[in-house]
């Protein structure tokens, strides 16, 4: 999931090298966090939150397949 994530990321952010994406999973649910460079957060979050909230339903689509609850952080 980490390199989905990074690759619908990267094209849209000035710094690319600066994407990270880290992963905390329980038993219940997965979260990534996504980290960009601090002038890339708005890029990435998008006019009212729509490319976040794009990111968050891709990557929740393509974690179907389980019964965790999937949680994507921008920072």
């Amino acid at each position: 999931m980490k390199p989905l994530i990074e690759t619908i990321v990267s094209p849209l952010v000035d710094h690319p090298d600066y994407v990270e994406v880290t992963v905390e999973e329980t038993d219940r649910k997965v979260r990534y966090h996504l980290t960009v460079h601090e002038d890339d957060v708005g890029k990435v979050i998008g006019k009212n939150g729509r490319i976040a909230k794009a990111v968050r339903t891709v990557v929740h689509a393509a974690n179907s397949n389980t019964n965790k609850k999937v949680y994507v952080d921008i920072m």
